[in-house]
């Protein structure tokens, strides 16, 4: 019985270190994807897309 409870603390350990890892990229994610489409100077010139409009005709 110890072995199998042994192999669910360990699941459960690496469950645990594998959703904060995925958290970690989730944040990662978000704030690349913000560098991205923020513009260089500030200004909108067309070339980034802006909130609350479909993405159409956009190429990365």
């Amino acid at each position: 019985m110890s072995t199998t409870t042994e192999k669910k603390n360990l699941t459960k350990a690496r469950i645990k270190e594998l959703q904060e890892q995925v958290d970690d990229l989730k944040e990662l994610v978000n704030t690349l994807l913000s560098v991205i489409v923020e513009e260089p100077d500030g200004v909108h010139t067309g070339s980034a897309p802006t909130g609350g409009h479909p993405l159409a005709n956009t190429c990365m």
